[in-house]
Formats: C-alpha cells, sequence, structure tokens
C-alpha cells in the first residue's frame, strides 16, 4: 500500500506569472498533440489522392497513434529521471520536426514515415504535460488545472475537422501539418525560458533498457492487431479474431508483454513500476480509466457513422454532430476539475460520472433511424458528463497518491491504458457492429416491405460494404432487375434501419463498460486534498526539492 501521509506542497517552486506561462505553453502543446488526431481526417482524401497511396490509406494514422502510443510511459520515466523539462522539449521538438517533414512529404511511404517520427514526439505532450502540473500545483489546485486538459482533448475534436477542411479547401493539405510549426515554437520558447527543471540522481545504467525493448515489441503487434480487427482485405474479407493479421498479432502480444511484465518485477528503475499496483486506489483508478475509454471511443467514432450512413451528411458534418457529447466533455472535465479544487473530493463526482455514463450508453441503445435529433443530442451529453469528470478525476486521484519521484511514470502509464482502451473499445466494437449488422439486415428489410427472398439476397450479395456512405440506393438498384427497381426506396429504409441498430447496439458494450467502471470506482479511497501549507512547512520542502533523492520519496499528496 502507498504511504497515504500527505504532502501538500507542489516540487516545482515558481512565480505565479510563470506558473501561468508554463501553463499555457503545455496546454498549447497539448492541444497540438489532441489537433493532430483529427485534423489530418478530412484532409486524407485529398493526400491520398495527390501521393497516389490509397493502400496506405490507414496508416497515415496509424504509423502516428503507434508511435505515440509506445512512447508515452517510456517518456513518462524518462520525466522522472531526467526531468520534465527536457523529455517535453525533446518531444515538442521531434513532433515539431516531424510536423515539417510531413509537409513537405513527396509520397504515401514518406509522409507515413513522418508521421511515425510526428507521433514519436507526439508520445511525451501528454504524459509530460500532465506530469508537470503535478508539480506546479498542490493536489486541490490540480483538479481546476487537469480539468483543462480534458477540455482541450475535447476541444480539438470539435476543432480539428474545421481546420484541416478550411486548409485543405483553401491553401493546402501540407498546411495541415505546418500550421503546427508556429504554435509550436511558442510553447517551444515558454518551455525552454520559464520551466525549471528538477530531477533525480538516477544513474544511466539503472534505466530499464530490456524493458523497453520487449514493451515495444509487444505493444506494436496489440495495437496493429487491435487495429486489423473488422478491418478488410483486397478481397473484401474480414479480418477476424482467429485471422493471421489479428489473432497471431495478439498472441505474440501477449508473449512479449508477459516477459515484459517478468522483466519489470526485477528492474531497479521499471518503465511501469508494476509494485504501484498494490495500492487499491491506484490499481483501481487505472482500470476504471481504461474502462472509461473503451465506452468512449466506440461512440465518438461510430456516431459520426451513423449521421453520414444513415442521415446521409458529409463526413465533416459528422464529427459536428456530436457537438452535445463534446460539450458534455469538455464542461464536465472543467466542472469536476473545479469541483475538486473547491470540495477537496474526488469520490463523488468520480462515481456521478459513472453513472452518468451508463445512463447515456443505456438511452443510446434505444437508437434508430428515426430518433429525434433534440433526444439524441440530450443521451450524447450524458456520454460526455460522464467521460468529462474521468478525463479530470482519475489523474488528480493518481497524482495523490503517488510518491514524487513516480508521479511521470504514474500519469503515464494512466495515459497508456486510456489509449489502450480505446483500441480495445473499437475493436470489440468492430465485432459487434458487423455481426449484429448481418444478423439485423434480413429482418430490417423484410420490416421496410422488402420481399424475403430479395432481403436474402441483397444480404448474401453486399453484406457488410452497404454500412458505406453515399449512394446504397444506387450501388443497390445497380444490381437489382428492372421489376425489382420500385423497392429500392424500402431497400434504403431496411438498410438504414439496420445500420441505426448495430449502431446502438454498440452502446451495450458501453453501458457494460461504464457499470464495470462504476464497480472499479468504488475501491478508491477518498483521501481529503489539501491546498497550502505554512511558510516554514514550504522552506523545508525548498530544501528537500534542493537536495539528494530520498531513499523513501513522501506521496505527491
Amino acid at each position: 500500500m502507498i504511504d497515504s501521509q500527505p504532502n501538500v506542497q507542489p516540487s516545482v517552486d515558481v512565480a505565479p506569472q510563470a506558473r501561468g506561462a508554463i501553463l499555457a505553453a503545455v496546454l498549447l502543446a497539448l492541444f497540438l498533440s489532441s489537433l493532430d488526431q483529427t485534423v489530418v481526417g478530412t484532409a486524407l482524401p485529398r493526400i491520398v489522392t495527390d501521393l497516389h497511396g490509397n493502400e496506405l490509406y490507414t496508416w497515415v494514422v496509424t504509423a502516428y497513434l503507434l508511435a505515440s502510443t509506445i512512447t508515452v510511459p517510456i517518456y513518462g520515466k524518462f520525466s522522472d529521471v531526467f526531468g520534465r523539462k527536457p523529455m517535453l522539449l525533446i518531444g515538442v521538438v521531434v513532433f515539431l520536426v516531424g510536423s515539417a517533414l510531413s509537409g513537405l512529404s513527396q509520397s504515401m511511404i514518406q509522409l507515413v514515415a513522418f508521421r511515425a517520427l510526428q507521433g514519436l514526439g507526439a508520445g511525451a505532450l501528454f504524459p509530460v504535460s500532465l506530469a508537470i502540473i503535478g508539480d506546479l500545483f498542490s493536489p486541490r489546485e490540480r483538479g481546476r488545472y487537469q480539468g483543462l486538459f480534458g477540455a482541450v482533448f475535447g476541444l480539438s475534436f470539435i476543432l480539428g475537422p474545421f481546420i484541416g477542411g478550411v486548409l485543405t479547401d483553401n491553401a493546402s493539405w501540407r498546411w495541415v501539418f505546418y500550421v503546427n510549426l508556429p504554435v509550436g515554437v511558442v510553447a517551444l520558447a515558454v518551455i525552454t525560458v520559464v520551466l525549471p527543471n528538477v530531477r533525480r540522481g538516477a544513474s544511466v545504467r539503472d534505466l530499464d533498457y530490456l524493458g523497453i525493448v520487449l514493451f515495444t515489441v509487444g505493444v506494436i503487434p496489440l495495437l496493429v492487431g487491435l487495429t486489423n480487427k473488422g478491418q478488410t482485405d483486397s478481397s473484401g474479407h474480414l479480418y477476424g479474431w482467429v485471422s493471421p493479421q489479428v489473432g497471431l498479432l495478439l498472441l505474440i502480444a501477449a508473449v512479449f508483454l508477459t516477459l515484459f511484465l517478468l522483466v519489470e518485477r526485477r528492474a531497479r528503475e521499471p518503465i511501469i513500476p508494476l509494485d504501484l499496483f498494490r495500492d487499491r486506489s491506484y490499481a483501481a483508478t487505472n482500470v476504471a480509466t481504461f474502462l472509461v475509454a473503451v465506452a468512449m471511443f466506440a461512440a465518438v467514432i461510430y456516431l459520426p457513422r451513423y449521421y453520414q450512413a444513415v442521415r446521409g451528411v458529409s463526413a465533416t458534418q459528422s464529427g459536428y454532430e456530436i457537438w452535445p457529447l463534446l460539450v458534455g466533455l469538455i464542461g464536465g472535465s472543467i466542472a469536476s476539475g473545479l469541483l475538486i479544487s473547491r470540495t477537496g473530493k474526488y469520490k463523488v463526482i468520480l462515481l456521478s460520472a459513472m453513472v452518468s455514463l451508463i445512463v447515456g450508453n443505456l438511452l443510446m441503445t434505444r437508437l434508430t433511424a428515426q430518433t429525434d435529433s433534440v433526444v439524441l443530442w440530450s443521451w450524447m451529453l450524458l456520454i460526455g458528463l460522464g467521460v468529462g469528470p474521468a478525463m479530470a478525476g482519475y489523474t488528480v486521484v493518481v497524482q495523490s497518491i503517488v510518491p514524487r519521484d513516480r508521479l511521470g511514470v504514474a500519469t503515464s502509464t494512466l495515459t497508456f491504458l486510456r489509449q489502450i482502451g480505446g483500441s480495445v473499445g473499437l475493436a470489440l466494437a468492430g465485432t459487434v457492429f458487423t455481426s449484429t449488422f448481418a444478423s439485423d439486415l434480413p429482418g430490417k428489410l423484410v420490416a421496410a416491405s422488402v420481399p424475403a427472398r430479395v432481403a436474402t439476397r441483397i444480404a448474401n450479395q453486399f453484406g457488410g460494404n452497404l454500412t458505406g456512405v453515399g449512394g446504397i440506393g444506387k450501388q443497390v438498384g445497380a444490381s437489382l432487375p428492372p421489376q425489382f427497381q420500385a423497392l429500392v426506396p424500402h431497400i434504403v429504409t431496411g438498410i438504414h434501419d439496420a445500420v441505426a441498430s448495430a449502431v446502438a447496439s454498440l452502446f451495450w458494450l458501453g453501458a457494460g463498460a461504464g457499470t464495470l467502471a462504476l464497480v472499479t470506482a468504488l475501491f478508491i479511497r477518498e483521501v481529503p486534498l489539501r491546498g497550502t501549507v505554512s511558510a516554514p512547512e514550504a522552506t523545508e520542502r525548498e530544501a528537500e526539492v534542493a537536495g539528494p533523492a530520498r531513499t523513501e520519496p513522501e506521496p505527491a499528496q
């Protein structure tokens, strides 16, 4: 069990003005990292056309996510050992170099490689920025500022498609990457000048190099396998859980990650300290974060698909149609952070958020092609209000219970599990969506007044291809004999109903994950957060920070 004696003094002592400047700089860096996951999607069709690389379409996104996810725990650990400042500077510089090179790409292979370089830098931005907040502010103050991080994440989902579309249509898709440069340089300058560096005296020889190698070799097939789930090959065949492109990769990942865990138990400086999980609150917080991500990412990805396939809106507009979810996420993150700072308590807030997440998902299981927009918006808002407080609150909990010398690695582990939870959630959602659509389509077609033999023919001939967007009626009509052309409107109605039913079924997954997260959150201990200390205590803490690292450092709270 982690020592629960609170230490309320921030470990980095800077002037209030400097703290504000640092906060603004790390928020900018975080915004760039979050934005880059959404802004590129709008530009991808133009990019693929110009660079003639449709076969590498998904790898423009996958390469970035792979590189950024793998490096998250590594940056977190290194920031504990070498200090936050050099790790954040390295991350921002690598990210900006990758951005510039991505904009200069002359082929899809170059773009994928440079996007991976971008991801290698982006892996530092989220966990190190969150750890810096833990350094700069007391436990009670952290809620207010961690809430801003969740808001930035939600804001990037709103602005990303808009910025990507405007730059692609009015300038060039290359400016989707170039736009990072001026903003990143400003953040880089502020961090360089204002942010002090506090580091431990650990030896480079003590670092867990074998663990880093095993972790990297294990996570790459894990993420690629999860990404492949639900994808199709050149002949249109879906990759299932037992296909080599999924099952074999996951098996390889399981072997290497098991070896990684064995190595971590004996490493002097592990990148993921397993002993922290002996603390009930720490373990419960990480598991709950994983589960919330499972519920969140399925909604964020599949609701735009519902709007495109069923409501017939454009890809860009479909991103805006989920605005209530994002408003709930942003508002919930900020409001929960403020409440945590004001009350010094978090458990009731987190449990209430999980209830909102569960209720929102349960209501979404009633989704149909005819669901009123206002009603749908209210359901999405509830989901957002469930996710938002989790973005801020769980980070505050972790940072309040771990030793200061492990603040970075604890925060990065939380970030890593959130990203892995999203990948797992999308893989599971893809399976549920595909199977539900296949089983519901014949019945939905018959219910829409399509003869059973025609419904069976359509289901067998098109299958999952009908879950796409644009021209479904024309696609189906071209394959039917003239005597069946009058059925096309009914067929389209049946397909829309089947897609809506398949999307609705995903939210049973979200409700289940939310319920498990609620149960898990019950195991988190409520330890009131403190905010300030007296002058003598502050002086004593400054002397402690200036001196050598303690053998058994006091916890961050």
